[in-house]
């Protein structure tokens, strides 16, 4: 990239904020999206090293919005801006708290900071233009069960299959989970989370790329985080499967409630047990055990 960011901008006003992530997720489309608490609407912004790759996707986007309409995406501006990337980390820095995940486990930006407790995990994260702060209902859940299970005998072993910006892998690792692996489809997603999985430390974890339909691995593991797409997560099921040791547990995320059940079938069908489950806002996660 050189010194701009060229942008198209979304004021989203849906009664359900995450179906327009799910649809800019769908377009595949480099975003970022923060809450402005004040006017309770939330900004997506698109973004693209190049005018013309700016274009198309506000074209794109126009066309999504309106076929999105039907499932409730509600847009009241979208336009394009450009914006120097030296001042884009100021611009979002003011919408990022620090996120106690529980007594174990908390996420911070780098920018802030968190007085040390023993026992108390602190994952340092730099949002910037990455995926994956633990603000999002699917990543907190993950975030959740892997503090859920860490410690737990029998349980050490973790895969970050959709790592994002690798919060997942970097909470696994401060947690004593070992070893940890962790990929994403994402070249850039891949860059990311190595670049923040070294700001914490760590040492042990290093994200390769590679995709849930055919990625694999010599081992099997204790937990497993899928927090990826549902019909996704559907389609390449048994891969997904073979991950997870017998007895082992899976957590499935990123998966929008109406879904949710179709997923818990498909998986029962390969000898997963449905053990808890949880409704944030339009989306539903789970964790399962493998028989």
């Amino acid at each position: 990239m050189g010194d701009m960011l060229y942008c198209v901008k979304l004021i989203d006003e849906s009664e359900n904020f995450d179906i327009t992530a799910e649809m800019l997720s769908a377009l595949e489309l480099e975003s970022s999206s923060y809450e402005d608490k004040e006017e309770r609407k939330i900004h997506h912004v698109v973004y693209s090293s190049d005018p013309e790759t700016a274009r198309q996707n506000l074209a794109t986007l126009q066309i999504a919005v309106q076929e999105w309409g039907e499932f409730g995406v509600k847009i009241s501006s979208l336009e394009l801006f450009e914006l120097k990337k030296e001042d884009w980390a100021e611009v979002w820095k003011k919408y990022f708290n620090v996120i106690p995940i529980s007594e174990k486990l908390v996420i911070k930006p780098s920018w802030l900071t968190v007085e040390p407790k023993p026992g108390l995990a602190i994952v340092e994260l730099d949002p910037g233009m990455s995926f994956g702060t633990g603000q999002h209902a699917t990543t907190f859940y993950c975030l959740k069960a892997i503090d859920r299970l860490a410690g737990t005998s029998g349980v050490k072993s973790m895969l970050d299959a959709g790592c994002g910006s690798g919060i997942l892998s970097i909470a696994a690792a401060l947690l004593k989970y070992d070893p940890v692996d962790a990929f994403d489809n994402d070249p850039d997603a891949v860059r990311i989370a190595t670049e923040n999985i070294e700001l914490n430390g760590i040492k042990n974890v290093i994200p390769t790329v590679g995709d849930a339909e055919v990625w694999q691995s010599h081992r099997q593991y204790d937990l497993v985080c899928a927090n990826i797409l549902g019909h996704l997560l559907v389609k390449f099921r048994s891969n997904i499967a073979s991950w997870v040791r017998p007895g082992g547990y899976l957590t499935l995320a990123g998966i929008l409630t109406a879904e949710f059940d179709n997923v818990v079938a498909a998986f029962a069908e390969l000898g997963f047990e449905e053990l808890d489950r949880e409704t944030l806002r339009e989306w539903t996660s789970g964790l399962f055990r493998k028989k």
